[in-house]
């Protein structure tokens, strides 16, 4: 559990740099979880899940010590953190590392996403970002729009 914390090494400007659509205010990293997911610190001291499977930001907790606390039931652990995802893919060899997540071929906001095999590591920046980047794309499209991807060098 205690692992979830342990983000001191992360830059936080630099996960943030293509979410700043959404997260325009200062924020310090508090947690993030094997997916990506960013538990972000406002000024106010309020805390925020940046999930950035669905490219949406939700505040969870009025502080730290809320957060601390909430995030150690057994619920809180399985809807934040995903524990059984995250114990799922360490059986099929995908443990992350420091500056690592698990990401997928098709993004998770995708239909056609969602298979284990697509699972794979990704560098924790560069997933972040790429996924900051689809979802202000497709920020203003409604549900269940089709989408064509464009790639530029």
């Amino acid at each position: 559990m205690e692992h979830y914390f342990l983000v001191d090494h992360l830059v936080v400007e630099r996960l943030l740099a293509e979410w700043r659509w959404l997260c325009p205010q200062p924020m310090s990293l508090v947690a993030r979880n094997a997916f990506g997911d960013l538990f972000l610190r406002e000024q106010e001291g309020r805390i925020f899940k940046l999930d950035v499977a669905t490219g949406k930001m939700t505040r969870i907790a009025e502080s730290v010590e809320e957060f601390r606390k909430v995030s150690r039931t057994e619920e809180k652990r399985k809807e934040w953190f995903l524990e059984a995802d995250e114990l799922a893919a360490a059986k099929r060899g995908l443990t992350p590392g420091k500056d690592q997540c698990i990401g997928f071929k098709i993004p998770l906001v995708f239909a056609e996403s969602g298979s284990p095999g697509d699972a794979f590591l990704a560098d924790l920046y560069e997933q972040v970002s790429f996924l900051g980047n689809l979802h202000r794309q497709i920020s203003e499209l409604p549900d269940g729009a089709k989408v064509r991807f464009q790639f530029e060098e």
